[in-house]
């Protein structure tokens, strides 16, 4: 399963859009950039079936009030641990930070978390990973979670924007193996930004 799709799209984007470019422009470069790559045969995760009628994904609308700035505690010490997954295997991962947040007026948490398979590669090492479950789960978006792609941060403080939220690879395609979000990810409210369920719109 290839978790970090979605910062390779996000390289993409900054590489090609102007520094003026706001969130809204952002995020809608986001969904055309993942449209494009599920519609190449040789990185589309979609079956031969999907892919032959493939017209592009649905996208909650582009809603800025998901966009907010994270404080973050670092957890240096943190040991590594194997991650659940919808298969058999289980991806070495490490707890990296807790960000701490307001959301829709509520004060939320959630764990992101490092690969330790990548963390020596020069390209991805300082890819983080945020796998969440929210209350549009089985509904509006993909029952198992979606995926967040982060970089370190220079501080202590981050951007979490939910608009660029997307479902894993095993939505599409049950061939794929899948890290499922830990409990401690659920968040108590619908995310009603990113990537919908495919399929049922």
């Amino acid at each position: 399963m290839k978790s970090l799709f979605g910062l390779v799209i996000l390289l993409a984007i900054t590489s090609c859009t102007p520094k003026e470019t706001g969130p809204v422009e952002e995020a809608k470069a986001f969904q055309e950039e993942l449209n494009t790559q599920f519609a190449k045969e040789d990185e589309s995760p979609l079956t031969p079936e999907d892919l032959a009628t493939f017209e592009g994904l649905e996208f909650f609308p582009v809603d800025t009030s998901f966009r907010v700035i994270a404080e973050l505690t670092f957890h240096e010490d943190s040991q590594p641990f194997l991650m659940k997954t919808t298969t058999d295997r289980l991806p070495v991962y490490k707890l990296y930070a807790t960000a701490e947040f307001t959301l829709k007026g509520k004060e939320y948490s959630l764990e992101i978390y490092q690969s330790q398979d990548l963390i020596g590669d020069p390209e991805f090492n300082d890819y983080l990973f945020l796998p969440f479950t929210d209350k549009t789960n089985g509904k509006s978006s993909y029952g198992g979670g979606r995926y967040l792609d982060l970089s370190i941060p220079d501080g202590d403080k981050m951007i979490i924007d939910f608009n660029m939220a997307y479902n894993p690879y095993c939505a599409y395609n049950s061939e794929y193996s899948c890290p499922i979000p830990p409990s401690r990810n659920d968040l108590d409210l619908e995310v009603r930004a990113g990537v919908m369920a495919y399929g049922k719109h």
